[in-house]
């Protein structure tokens, strides 16, 4: 386990590919998972990639993830609105990448509030499907310090 990432998506990231292309681009979920395998490959990583559409379960599978060598973590919309998946990950210790496909900066204000980023080591936004092995890479370096 602790040489494992857990990849968690939040809500709608199972329509990636055909949801709002012009924002969210056409790769699909599945190419998200086989970017992650590949980084994870990469640096010899075992990966837990999971989707959910519920707040519940997304903070289940934050607490599952414990003990790993962190998590990627694709909030969406739960990133401005839920303190239960900042409470998750605070309380069981995680080493988070908070990431967005899009930059959210650049959308609606509400975007601009993020409940995870206090409790994350970083952000990584707008930078599309990249920002997953981006992400991974940076907590395999950390393994390595």
């Amino acid at each position: 386990m602790p040489d494992t990432v857990h990849v968690l998506n939040g809500p709608n990231l199972n329509l990636l590919g055909t949801r709002e292309p012009d924002v969210y681009g056409r790769a699909t979920l599945s190419d998200v998972e086989e970017t992650c395998r590949r980084a994870c490959e990469r640096h010899g990583l075992g990966l837990v990639f999971r989707q959910t559409n519920h707040e519940g379960e997304l903070v289940s599978l934050l607490q599952e993830a414990q003990g790993s060598l962190g998590v990627v973590l694709n909030a969406a919309a739960y990133t401005h609105t839920s303190v239960a998946v900042a409470d998750a990950i605070k309380a069981v210790g995680l080493n988070v990448v908070e990431v967005h496909l899009s930059n959210v900066f650049a959308r609606e204000a509400f975007r601009h509030h993020s409940y995870v980023s206090p409790v994350a080591l970083g952000v990584i936004c707008g930078l599309g499907i990249e920002g997953y092995r981006l992400a991974i890479d940076a907590l395999a370096a950390r393994r390595v310090s």
